[in-house]
């Protein structure tokens, strides 16, 4: 099997996965059994070439597009003829180069390309179809043109490429419902967008509903429609002591959370805890979600310092040491006792779960014994602190502002990448499939690789960098794929001796390119290379220290990496 034409054997023999190989190893991964029965697919030679080229080209320049939605994880709702809009109100970011990039199909007769791009979308069109685009065809071989025509067809344009329509799932999509968003460019290049009059009406039965965003492009066309995580919804936050029986309120270790502040319950007034330029601030328009995490000591041993703060797992009670990190920015609060809010008063007794919606407050630890202690605490745009006074009736409980009363609620957040630039298509990028986990199986000759997560189907390609996987469609929640040979990314693949690490995306029918946070890494079988006779010797530790990568890496012969 060799493509290239060659008989070299220090040469890989082209793009090749374990399925490609000889006969007995076929054979070998057909009687794995009954999981790995299926229909395996890939695309035909006549279009690997170009296909290769054109992934290569968007990995290295990194073209993609992402939707980022940002949403509470629980909404109140609402009764009669009120109005309790979502609070902090849906926002959505669109982040990544693709969005200033003119989309191929939105250009006009003058702006036809001849390039790699138009190739590889009119090569994996329907016959039906083609005839749509029967003018990209006419260069003489769109297999030698490569990835210096990357993205030369497209051209760059200032103002918002898209605007977008925000409502409620199963909602019929009328005013009242449906909010369109209007993006605004951000210092970070991100476009932001933000839905603040959405709200869920008590005729609306449901316990859980999720949040649509229909995205169109400038022209109308539909770019697709995006799902956000499920949200539950709840009639008001509850004032008895929580038990953590009731979990789904409950708020742990490590989720990710939002604060607000609303002077006198005016919705007019409401602030959010964000970050500017790398500093806390109180922002009226922008929110932003923070980790919170558990200290591993409670108020008792608030005067340790402040660099032992260790996270731990574990739900948060109120009496703890907690840390704010700003999920963007990863930029920290220092550590602070979270305290029950009742009537404008810190309790500083109480120890029971928090839960959604409670009003709290943030102490600042290192306070002198008698006093009231300093609080977390806005002035008009600033954070400050404030010096709270013991109450002179109750001495377990301190004085507190408007402005020191905090509302904490968990937040969710879903994120959708793509890129447009390969494809030649003007079906919607949606379902945009999510990965999930990784799971290896096999090793050596034959590996297998399964995908993990949600809205793939039969169209599907899995890809490790630049080389295409052979990949077998289960479910919409699994995907297998066959290990690429490591000889499909380098000549000196006989002698690997360090890691090969290629990022995994999916690829669909029309060469839509779907990127993802993973990655697959190759680590190195021990063998020496053929050296000419008047070589020098390598030094005996060197071969020691590939002798350990041996033993150390051939027992799973693959590691995977996501990142955190």
């Amino acid at each position: 099997m060799d493509p290239m034409g060659t008989t070299d054997p220090s040469v890989p023999p082209g793009p090749l996965t374990h399925l490609s190989l000889g006969d007995s190893s076929e054979a070998r991964l057909q009687s794995d059994g009954p999981s790995l029965l299926g229909s395996w697919t890939r695309s035909p030679p006549e279009h690997a070439t170009i296909l290769r080229e054109g992934v290569r080209a968007c990995l290295q320049q990194r073209c993609e597009q992402t939707v980022w939605i940002l949403h509470a994880k629980v909404a109140q709702k609402s009764y009669g003829n009120e109005k309790r809009f979502f609070c902090p109100p849906p926002c959505v970011y669109l982040a990544g180069p693709g969005w200033r990039v003119k989309p191929l199909q939105d250009q006009g007769e003058s702006a036809r390309p001849r390039g790699l791009f138009s190739a590889v979308a009119v090569s994996l069109l329907p016959l039906a179809a083609r005839t749509k685009f029967d003018w990209y065809l006419s260069f003489p071989n769109p297999s030698r043109v490569n990835s210096r025509h990357f993205l030369a067809h497209q051209s760059a344009e200032t103002g918002p490429t898209v605007c977008g329509y925000m409502g409620l799932d199963g909602a019929s999509g009328n005013a009242p419902e449906t909010q369109k968003l209007n993006f605004e460019e951000q210092p970070d290049s991100r476009e932001f967008g933000c839905a603040k009059t959405l709200y869920i009406s008590d005729a609306d039965k449901r316990k859980h509903f999720r949040l649509v965003l229909r995205l169109v492009l400038r022209g109308g066309r539909e770019l697709g429609t995006f799902h956000s995580r499920l949200i539950k919804v709840i009639s008001k936050p509850s004032q008895k002591k929580q038990s953590l029986k009731n979990t789904d309120l409950c708020i742990s270790s490590g989720s990710k959370v939002s604060l607000f502040n609303r002077l006198r319950s005016q919705t007019v007034s409401t602030r959010y805890l964000s970050v500017e330029d790398g500093a806390f601030v109180a922002s009226a328009r922008q929110w932003a979600a923070f980790t919170l995490h558990l200290g591993n000591h409670r108020a008792a041993d608030e005067h340790r310092p402040q660099g032992d703060f260790r996270p731990q797992e574990g739900y948060i009670r109120y009496g703890s040491l907690v840390q704010l990190v700003c999920t963007v920015t990863g930029v920290t609060l220092p550590p602070m006792i979270i305290r029950k809010v009742a009537k404008q008063c810190a309790l500083l007794d109480v120890d029971e779960p928090i839960s959604q919606l409670h009003k709290c407050a943030f102490q600042f630890p290192g306070d002198t014994p008698g006093g009231g202690g300093t609080y977390l605490c806005l002035a008009t745009e600033k954070v400050v602190r404030f010096q709270a006074s013991l109450c002179p009736k109750e001495a377990n409980r301190a004085l507190l502002n408007d402005s020191s009363c905090w509302t904490i609620i968990g937040t969710e957040s879903v994120e959708f990448s793509f890129s447009t630039s390969l494809a030649c298509t003007r079906e919607p990028v949606t379902p945009v499939p999510l990965i999930s986990t990784l799971e290896l199986s096999g090793g050596g000759d034959v590996a297998t690789l399964e995908l993990h997560g949600e809205n793939f189907h039969a169209g599907l390609k899995v890809w490790f960098g630049d080389v295409e996987a052979e990949t077998m469609f289960r479910s919409p929640r699994s995907l297998v794929c066959v290990v690429p040979d490591v000889a499909a990314f380098g000549s000196d693949w006989r002698w690997l001796r360090t890691p090969i690490t290629v990022p995994v995306s999916l690829l669909r029918a029309d060469a839509l390119f779907y990127p993802s946070a993973f990655s697959f890494t190759y680590t190195p079988e021990y063998s020496a290379r053929p050296r000419p006779p008047d070589a020098h010797e390598p030094a005996p530790d060197a071969d020691a220290l590939l002798e350990s990568i041996h033993h150390e890496f051939t027992r799973t012969n693959f590691h995977l990496f996501c990142p955190s």
